[in-house]
């Protein structure tokens, strides 16, 4: 890519400032999106290797390297002239961004703009849930990050003014719970009691702000259940018959020779299957074949990202077979209604829980006053080795008992670290719980949303953990915020002495601010919490850059007309950073309280933000900030801990190539 710059910039020895914002991120993670945005020098070439892009910058146009197959002209923000070779062209995103609203299960007119349609549903219901995590063992890193995913939405959902129901909780009936209890020596539900207790507390430690716990040993959800069980057998759907097939415990699902192995092996589990043969109840799936074909072709984002789509359509394709709904071998679940003998098979259980969450308190336990509560959900979260049960089981048993669809399924990728899967047996597994102990939740929250795609497999690795906190948290929008407070304490009395909204509109940064805060809307709506964390952090980029460029403590020492431009100068770094705090709150929120804190305002202040406070103006003259105090504790490597030759996967471009490469541990899940 060559780069020119075609309109208002700043000077070439300022502009190459942008680069001290990002000297201490290894190379390989500069963020193409976020420098673009940015002013290069007019002179003094530069190489920069990004992770989709290398980045050659001159005074004159160059051209596409070359085999260029792709060229495409677009203004950038601060009047650079970019032509690119990269086939996924910015203009290709835009258009994948407009049909990709429904990523998050949001409906509408997509004649509206966004921040349109934004406005339209203000208080509005918005249901996202979590996997019920299956409780034979407790919490993992696989559970913590769909979680700390579905808790940055409901986040930001919160922000846009919506009706938000997060919902998570645990999966606890089954083969599996009850081998786990016996193990502990102690009864199925205690065991229960106290697994279901460990999710409570990490979800604490992580910050998680949930709405509603649904565990599925609880008395209204087992009505629920049992209640839906028979609108689905009064509609014909349920039938008995002799089931007879290689039965993996670990996934509590029976499987079909093509899907295992050669050794009869579960793809996902790497244990062998074991032959089966019940008597049992079946869910006739194969009558919803057509239906559940209509659905996927008449919504093509029902799942989410599009080639998770191509998956279940390739399942769809394959024939939809009926499945068995009953265990005859199995004691510890929900009995069935027609004969108490069997239990329920925990798929059909636990789906249930999404709905039974929603019953209000004080409400007798049915299915449709469980449904009144806000079905149906708007997004479902969950690993990708759960798809199947979300994007076809779950919509035809719906359809079975007369019930509206969910609006989508998103799965998520796997989690592997220093590019090897997870294990005991490797000893390199990776507990959330240490983590937040040793870095605090903001630093782990950030990390894995903000590292690794969403959707995409993604890697773990300590020493790109800490170079990435350290450089974006501690440096980058820390040290502006100190650096700037300073300032203001010793030349203002701590006092802005403007509005914010003074700063005219074609103010270099405010028109940074502006357009990243948009790009960060739209990302956030469509689950791309990477790219919402670039283009927030290209605002404090921008704020470094400029505070550099103008040099305010060298204006306030000539004092006059200059000392004003400087306390100006300082009004535009704050905003910008006060514009920050707002955007990332979705994803770190104690970090975010603590600039606004700093900025002078109050903890019920924070927590009355809404989206709307993304907009420049917020600060106003003669508001007193407080002084400045680090907000993140830079991380101190370890000496030795970290190999320094350990993979750079987990990055955007190396997450999506972990998949061919290991085979990766689950990142959910329920029933694994």
């Amino acid at each position: 890519m060559a780069i020119r710059t075609a309109g208002p910039s700043l000077s070439p020895a300022a502009s190459l400032g942008i680069f001290h914002s990002f000297a201490s991120i290894p190379r390989s993670s500069v963020c193409f999106r976020s420098i673009s945005r940015l002013v290069f020098p007019s002179s003094a070439p530069f190489n920069c290797v990004g992770r989709k892009h290398i980045i050659h910058a001159r005074p004159s146009l160059g051209s596409p390297s070359p085999g260029a197959k792709v060229r495409f002209s677009s203004q950038s923000l601060l009047g650079c002239d970019m032509i690119s070779s990269n086939e996924n062209s910015i203009l290709g995103k835009v258009e994948k961004r407009r049909i990709g609203r429904a990523r998050a299960g949001m409906e509408g007119d997509s004649t509206i703009t966004l921040e349109e349609q934004q406005t339209n549903d203000r208080g509005k219901p918005f249901v996202v849930t979590t996997p019920l995590y299956y409780v034979n063992a407790a919490p993992h890193m696989g559970s913590a990050y769909p979680t700390i995913a579905a808790d940055a939405l409901a986040r930001f959902q919160r922000l846009q003014g919506r009706k938000v129901i997060f919902i998570t909780g645990t999966d606890e009936h089954g083969e599996k719970i009850a081998t786990a209890a016996a193990a502990q020596e102690r009864e199925p539900k205690d065991h229960c009691d106290a697994v279901a207790a460990e999710y409570q507390a990490l979800w604490k430690q992580l910050g998680i702000a949930y709405d509603r716990f649904v565990r599925t040993t609880e008395s209204n959800h087992e009505k629920i259940v049992d209640e839906f069980y028979r609108r689905v057998l009064d509609k014909g759907d349920i039938y008995r018959a002799q089931y007879e097939g290689l039965y993996c415990v670990n996934c509590e699902e029976y499987k079909d020779e093509k899907e295992l192995t050669d050794d009869n092996c579960c793809p996902i589990h790497r244990k062998p299957c074991a032959e089966r043969k019940e008597d049992n109840f079946f869910f006739a799936l194969s009558k919803y074949q057509q239906a559940i074909d209509d659905l996927l072709t008449s919504k093509p984002d029902f799942v989410r990202p599009s080639f998770r789509m191509n998956e279940v359509q390739g399942w769809v394709k394959d024939g939809l077979r009926d499945f068995s709904i009953s265990r005859a071998a199995v004691e510890w679940g929900i009995p069935v209604p027609i004969d108490p003998k069997q239990t329920i098979y925990v798929w059909f259980d636990a789906l249930l829980g999404y709905l039974s969450a929603l019953l209000a308190e004080g409400k007798e336990p049915s299915v449709d006053n469980a449904a009144a509560g806000g079905w149906p959900a708007s997004v479902h979260i969950i690993g990708k080795d759960i798809l199947r049960f979300h994007a076809v089981y779950w919509p035809a048993m719906l359809m079975s008992a007369g019930l509206p669809l969910p609006g989508a399924v998103y799965g998520h990728g796997f989690l592997t670290k220093d590019g090897l899967k997870m294990g005991k047996s490797l000893g390199n597994t990776l507990e959330p719980k240490d983590l937040v102990s040793r870095f605090g939740a903001d630093a782990v929250r950030y990390y894995f949303l903000r590292e690794i795609e969403f959707g995409q497999d993604g890697d773990f690795s300590e020493e790109r953990f800490i170079n990435i906190v350290n450089a974006n948290l501690a440096n980058t929008i820390g040290n502006l915020l100190n650096r700037t407070l300073g300032l203001l304490k010793k030349n203002c009395s701590a006092t802005i002495r403007i509005d914010s909204s003074a700063v005219p509109e074609d103010n270099v940064v405010r028109k940074v601010a502006v357009e990243s805060v948009k790009t960060a809307n739209r990302d956030y709506t469509e689950l791309n919490f990477s790219g919402a964390c670039d283009a927030l952090l290209s605002i404090s980029t921008a704020g470094n850059l400029y505070l550099d460029e103008r040099a305010p403590w060298s204006k306030f020492k000539a004092g006059g007309t200059p000392a004003e431009d400087a306390a100006l100068d300082l009004v535009v770094v704050l905003e910008v950073v006060r514009i920050v705090a707002v955007g990332l709150s979705p994803v770190i929120p104690e970090f975010c309280s603590r600039i606004y804190s700093q900025l002078g305002y109050t903890e019920e202040d924070f927590h009355g933000i809404s989206w709307e406070d993304t907009s420049w103006g917020g600060l106003k003259a003669g508001q007193v900030m407080a002084d400045a105090q680090p907000i993140f504790k830079r991380i101190e490597e370890p000496e030795n801990d970290v190999e320094k030759a350990s993979p750079k996967a987990g990055s955007k471009k190396e997450g999506k190539k972990s998949k061919q490469k290991v085979a990766a541990t689950s990142a959910s899940t329920s029933a694994s």
